[in-house]
């Protein structure tokens, strides 16, 4: 479980980091990233979106424990402020753990990359 500090846990923050942040999508994972200057010394935090369709409430239980375990070492690596949403696709039940680790890591290294100018 990821301490209380790390954790998204209100709608509004949710809706912020889909809204304003970049995406990346995977074959498992969909990413959004916001990068925010923090206003306080707030550390990196991390919320997950599991739907129906990924499963029954056993299978979503699983995917959402596997992917707090995959994300905890990618959050020490994004700045302070930032907050990441993982948006598990319904391939994610039937995925490994590594496959998912591949895919969670490689969509916050493209969401942190640079936009490229148009």
């Amino acid at each position: 479980m990821l301490p209380a500090a790390q954790r998204v846990r209100r709608s509004a923050d949710f809706a912020a980091a889909i809204r304003g942040g970049r995406r990346v999508g995977r074959g498992t994972v969909v990413v959004h990233l916001l990068l925010e200057e923090p206003a306080q010394a707030s550390t990196a935090r991390a919320g997950f979106v599991v739907s129906k369709a990924v499963g029954n409430a056993v299978i979503r239980n699983q995917v959402r424990r596997r992917l707090r375990h995959l994300v905890r070492p990618v959050l020490s690596d994004l700045p302070d402020g930032s907050t990441l949403v993982v948006r598990a696709l319904p391939a994610s039940a039937a995925a490994s753990s590594a496959t998912l680790g591949t895919d969670l890591t490689s969509a916050v290294a493209s969401a942190r990359k640079p936009r490229r100018p148009r």
